[in-house]
């Protein structure tokens, strides 16, 4: 059913832009939008954490506004855009009435809310979740040849945006399988992959760094009921705040009595299931299924307009939902209404008390993709995160970062005391430290292989290739090397110190873009007798271990 807006309905989503935007301005930003704005520094088709379309609305919002605007502006576009469009996928006779309840219950779910002026990954998630909804709508009541460009276009969008939006894609096929005899739906799946084929490019290029990183890198914990499981049941109720009885009522009294409803309940319900099975291997973050609140919005506000249970109630805890968020939204803003101490909180007057007492020297953080682009986004200094093995890899590990900073002064800042020339204390009394390096020098890049899975024994003399990346040669006594021995779960338990020799006893340096092999054997473990994972680290001119090899596997 087509029908012109109604004039609330434009007022409300006019009030709610406005609002957007004002809090994006006087919000300093949280430490992922930082880090997302040092992606859009150097515009690429990946990076380490995520693929580019966060980078992407970065630097379009740049070219309208400076500052926080600068990088919320499109988001405030696209939060803005997917109400506008959900409004135009329900069809109801009804709905004209019923403009207040719907911006109620859209605007009360707690994560929808925030990611309404926040610029993260799930921004664009949620558009083009919307987006390609819409979309098969349309496709459902006439298959034809725009609408099949269009659906490829929106999966291509949603697949820059965060790698497991290809659960929507997935879940939207299997609720209509008779979709692989339709021409147009393959027409779909092959221009969302030409778009998507500059993205696979830069994984081939970059050896597949965010996949490897995601699927194979990651540390994990044992598995615990209360941290995982129960942790992913908390994390459904804080989705939707106080209205969440009703909106699982909605949900479960659901039927699929069409196929565009059925692909809405299959994809809430996968989403749900998948992340329930992946709740025993690991925490869900709540961001991970916040895609469900698209189809619920759609699924929620046609069961209100036919129960009037169900409006009653969700129409009552929906202000009160919105009525906290507005609370905390200027306790983002304004620290002393806050009930807790945020990461928006202090990092302006942090960064300016650095940059006062330094001036525009480099600043080297340890192990803080979160400080190094908050503090260059609020000082100008230029930054880089120093990575060791206490931490993990990050877009810092492969761009060029590191060049900016190599041979100058620096000021390097951690969380440890020791050797401090500056203390710095933030808001919340937490305190970072600094100390001068005059002659700064690190090989961060430098690799380590190890033909896995390998044999773990003691007596026998291991092989592995050193190759330096750089394009410069770098002298062999300013490295240091160690092993790492890690459990199944990739937690390092053990760093022990080893001498590896080189092969050529002769060879005092490694060339640019050469390899060298080096022999050594494995040193008695400390505390795990038997690891499962092992992975050789540089130290290079008296610091900390890097994270230089690949965990891997011990047969």
């Amino acid at each position: 059913m087509k029908s012109k807006l109604p004039r609330l309905f434009l007022i409300i989503l006019g009030i709610g832009f406005l609002i957007n935007l004002l809090q994006s301005y006087f919000t300093p930003l949280i430490f992922d939008e930082a880090y997302y704005w040092h992606f859009a520094k150097k515009m690429s088709w990946g990076y380490f954490d995520h693929p580019p379309l966060v980078a992407l609305l970065i630097k379009i919002s740049s070219f309208f506004f400076d500052g926080e605007l600068g990088v919320r502006f499109m988001s405030c576009v696209l939060s803005t855009a997917t109400l506008l469009i959900l409004w135009n996928t329900i069809d109801h006779p009804k709905k004209n009435q019923y403009v207040v309840h719907y911006f109620v219950l859209a605007y009360s779910m707690t994560l929808l809310n925030a990611y309404g002026f926040f610029t993260l990954p799930d921004t664009p998630l949620l558009f083009f979740t919307a987006l390609l909804l819409f979309l098969y709508k349309k496709f459902l009541e006439k298959p034809r040849l725009l609408w099949g460009i269009a659906m490829g276009i929106a999966m291509a969008g949603l697949m820059y945006s965060k790698y497991h939006a290809a659960l929507v894609i997935i879940f939207i096929l299997l609720s209509n399988l008779k979709l692989v005899f339709n021409k147009y739906a393959w027409l779909s799946v092959f221009i969302a992959l030409l778009c998507y084929t500059p993205h696979f490019i830069w994984l081939y290029e970059n050896e597949f760094v965010t996949i490897n990183y995601h699927l194979f890198d990651r540390p994990n914990d044992p598995y615990n009921f209360n941290k995982y499981t129960l942790g992913y049941f908390v994390n459904l109720l804080a989705l939707f705040g106080l209205t969440f009885p009703w909106v699982y009522w909605a949900l479960f009294k659901t039927k699929a009595n069409d196929k565009f409803t059925r692909a809405l309940l299959f994809l809430v319900y996968g989403v749900l299931i998948f992340f329930f099975i992946s709740s025993f291997n690991r925490r869900i973050q709540t961001q991970w299924i916040i895609v469900i609140s698209i189809p619920l919005v759609i699924i929620v506000f046609r069961f209100m307009m036919e129960n009037e249970v169900a409006k009653k109630w969700i129409y009552r805890m929906g202000l009160t939902n919105i009525a906290l968020i507005l609370y905390l939204r200027v306790g983002l803003v304004y620290e002393p209404m806050s009930p807790i101490y945020y990461e928006t909180h202090g990092n302006i007057a942090l960064a300016e008390d650095v940059r006062a007492a330094v001036g525009d020297m480099p600043l080297v953080f340890e192990n803080s993709y979160r400080k190094a682009p908050m503090f260059a986004f609020y000082s100008g200094n230029t930054t880089y995160s120093l990575n060791n093995e206490s931490y993990r890899r990050n877009q810092y590990s492969i761009d060029d970062s590191e060049s900016k900073v190599q041979h100058q002064k620096v000021l390097y800042l951690s969380g440890r005391a020791s050797n401090a020339d500056l203390t710095f204390t933030k808001s919340n009394g937490s305190k970072i430290y600094g100390r001068y390096i005059d002659n700064f020098e690190s090989f961060r890049k430098l690799k380590t292989l190890l033909d896995g899975p390998i044999d773990f024994n003691l007596e026998k003399e291991q092989t592995f290739q050193l190759y330096n990346p750089y394009d410069f040669e770098i002298d062999l006594s300013k490295l240091r090397f160690n092993v790492a021995y890690m459990t199944d779960f990739k937690i390092v338990i053990d760093r022990l110190p080893i001498s590896p020799k080189p092969n050529d006893p002769n060879i005092t340096s490694i060339g640019a873009k050469d390899t060298i092999t080096y022999t050594f054997k494995f040193p008695e473990p400390k505390k795990l007798k038997d690891p499962k994972y092992v992975r050789i680290g540089i130290m290079e001119n008296g610091m900390n271990y890097g994270i230089n090899g690949k965990n891997t596997k011990i047969k």
